[in-house]
């Protein structure tokens, strides 16, 4: 059995952790410049990841395979890279993170799509 939704879901709840974190940081602070990095760290770290991993593990022959590793890679990586991106975006005026890190999660997301039409056409229940 893989052991990929684990690690989808292990990515997603450390994101979750950040995400929550942030939000009481900014919160005490009263400083919400950040707002934009909190709502992409549980987006797309929480949330996309833990979708992710609950589909792998409701359809397991998802998690099988070259590609399977590639999703999680592309996916996990920008899941990390973009919210940080966000933040030089924001605070230092420097986009060029935020900008790789949003095509490495399309990539990701196409890949997602794509292994998903796979199966639907392969047949699966």
């Amino acid at each position: 059995v893989s052991r990929l939704p684990l690690a989808f879901l292990v990515a997603a709840a450390a994101s979750m952790v950040c995400g929550v974190a942030l939000g009481i940081a900014m919160g005490i602070a009263h400083d919400f410049q950040l707002a934009p990095v909190h709502a992409h760290v549980n987006l797309l770290g929480w949330t996309s990841l833990a979708l992710m991993g609950l589909t792998l593990r409701a359809w397991p022959e998802l998690a099988a395979g070259p590609l399977a590793v590639a999703q999680f890679a592309l996916s996990t990586s920008s899941a990390l890279c973009f919210p940080a991106g966000i933040y030089l975006s924001i605070v230092h005026e420097a986009p060029q993170l935020a900008i790789l890190a949003a095509l490495v999660w399309f990539a990701g997301a196409l890949l997602f799509l794509a292994r998903l039409a796979w199966l639907m056409l392969a047949g699966a229940a």
